[in-house]
């Protein structure tokens, strides 16, 4: 089910203004337009190889408000292209109440998951294999240093500062519980290189990376799917 741009558009202006009233900056060409992208030439291809900036997802399913996710990549290497030498990636995520991000784990990238403020953010993990099975044994878990082992399929509250460690096959699934109802928690990402193309692993296998795009108003932002090549 395809995504409307007007929907997309809203989904943005109210995400840049939960950013600003955390103080959370972001940089100056995430307020460009489609026009700006048009003209921008090869000195910005980073930006356009390495899929920085605006992304929005609905994970296929059609509910945004309960199944999604608002981010936006700040900085990001490329396993693929030699000319990046960054190894790291850093997001900013914006959770909504209780909106889920699905369970999933990653074949090669480890991650910190970092509650920047506005609530509590909910992390529930398990084990995986490499054939995708989710396993009900011990897991893992690293708070802020603190290692210890937890029930799979537990849910680690993440307050405002805390952070937790997923390595590879680690399953995890989140939401977030605002400290205003309906409103956001702003989460932080910081990784090595991240790669949504071919480093995901959906325990539900049905689930979408990407949103299809109904086209039924001009974009006020470009995801970092939908660059166009530099003139």
């Amino acid at each position: 089910m395809a995504m409307k741009r007007s929907e997309l558009n809203e989904i943005l202006r109210k995400g840049k203004e939960f950013c600003e009233r955390m103080n959370f900056r972001l940089p100056k060409w995430a307020e460009w337009s489609p026009e700006d992208w048009e003209s921008a030439g090869h000195e910005w291809d980073e930006i356009r190889d390495n899929q920085l900036g605006w992304d929005i997802t609905d994970f296929g399913k059609g509910d945004y408000e309960n199944i999604g996710l608002l981010l936006f990549t700040i900085r990001n290497g490329n396993a693929l292209m030699d000319k990046y030498v960054k190894p790291y990636c850093e997001k900013i995520l914006i959770v909504g109440d209780g909106q889920v991000t699905p369970c999933h784990y990653h074949w090669e990238k480890i991650e910190d998951i970092i509650c920047r403020g506005g609530g509590d953010l909910i992390c529930q993990v398990w084990n995986g294999d490499e054939e995708g099975a989710r396993l009900d044994t011990p897991v893992p878990v690293n708070v802020d240093g603190h290692a210890y082992e937890v029930e799979a399929g537990t849910k680690v509250r993440l307050t405002p500062g805390e952070s937790i460690t997923l390595v590879q096959y680690n399953y995890h699934e989140f939401w977030g519980e605002p400290e205003r109802p309906g409103d956001y928690v702003l989460v932080g990402e910081v990784s090595a290189v991240n790669d949504d193309e071919r480093d995901n692993r959906f325990h539900d296998e049905t689930v979408g990376r990407f949103p299809e795009i109904e086209e039924d108003e001009a974009a006020l932002h470009l995801l970092c799917t939908e660059y166009p090549e530099a003139p």
